[in-house]
């Protein structure tokens, strides 16, 4: 560090800041308090008279008053920040702490607030490259999973086809039935593929993967979803599009695993300047604290610097808002 730099760092140092300001004021304070004394016509006796002690307690309740409250103005904003410290939550951005022109902390709170900015910014930046490297594994698996064992059930649901016409009468029911087993088995192979990687969403847009997806939840979980979905979209990027739709599919995964749903409504709706996507059922509710799939939800939506909002009453069901800024232009059709 340069001279310069630890001339810079001294002088905006909080701690004798500090120190200055509290000297500064008891200073003041006892100043005042011996002026007023040597000023007045009040003496002091030698020993105290018994008729001068109201005057002696009067005059220092009203120095330890001054002092007092000088004091606690000068440090008022300490209480702030220690709160803020203890509710800070990077994945809960925006909470910052004025100085409300107090000169005293002004710095120390300047440098709080710049040290939370470094902090989410650095949080946004890991966590983009963790989501990057998780969807890279999803497809990497998701691709395994369709060209490798795919087709391997692919290729013994075709021998067993065989087998089957070739079998002698009493054994072939028992293939056919294996068969169908195959056949399901590599269903579920492609589901499994499909939600980790979704092709749909690259080739056909993000209406057309939102209906996918609650298609296949509906199917795999039995609870009946509610789409509204507007297609006339603002044109999205690609990591805009892939947040919309992981979202949405925690959010399915929830209110069927953890809420209980019954039914699920699924909408994605355009306000000026606003994408708003919204998964509401009709579960438990009561959520109070953030699990690992709401707190991925949140890490997904600082990504694209939307906000998440989720809505979880006592009396039952859940609310998961996603608001996503967005250009009023360059709107596209479906």
């Amino acid at each position: 560090m340069s001279e310069r730099t630890q001339r810079q760092a001294g002088a905006h140092n909080p701690g004798r800041i500090l120190f200055r300001r509290l000297f500064a004021i008891n200073g003041l304070v006892f100043t005042v308090g011996t002026l007023v004394l040597a000023l007045s016509p009040a003496t002091v006796s030698s020993p105290v008279l018994l008729t001068e002690v109201p005057v002696l307690t009067m005059g220092l309740a009203v120095i330890l008053a001054a002092n007092a409250l000088l004091l606690r103005t000068s440090l008022a904003p300490l209480d702030a920040l220690t709160a803020l410290m203890q509710r800070v939550d990077l994945l809960h951005p925006c909470d910052r702490l004025s100085s409300g022109g107090n000169r005293d902390l002004a710095y120390l709170i300047d440098t709080f607030n710049s040290m939370l900015d470094r902090l989410e910014a650095e949080r946004s930046a890991s966590s983009a490259h963790a989501l990057a490297a998780q969807e890279g594994e999803r497809r990497r698996i998701a691709r395994e999973l369709h060209d490798e064992i795919g087709q391997s059930l692919t290729v013994v649901l075709l021998s067993l086809k065989h087998a089957a016409d070739r079998a002698p009468q009493e054994l072939r029911e028992e293939l056919r039935a294996v068969q169908e087993s195959v056949r399901a088995s590599l269903d579920e192979v492609g589901q499994v593929a499909r939600r980790l990687r979704p092709g749909v969403l690259e080739d056909l847009g993000l209406q057309s993967a939102l209906n996918a997806l609650s298609s296949d939840f509906s199917q795999s979980s039995g609870v009946p979803v509610t789409r509204r979905i507007e297609a006339d979209l603002p044109s999205l990027s690609e990591d805009v599009e892939l947040v919309l739709y992981r979202i949405a599919q925690e959010g399915l995964t929830n209110a069927a695993r953890h809420a209980r749903a019954s039914s699920v409504e699924l909408s994605l709706t355009v306000r000026p300047g606003v994408l708003e996507l919204r998964i509401t059922d009709d579960g438990r509710g009561g959520v109070r604290q953030d699990g690992a799939g709401i707190r991925g939800m949140r890490e997904r939506a600082l990504l694209i610097g939307a906000q998440l909002t989720v809505i979880s009453p006592q009396d039952g069901g859940t609310d998961v808002r996603l608001t996503v800024p967005v250009a009023d232009t360059e709107r596209r059709a479906s």
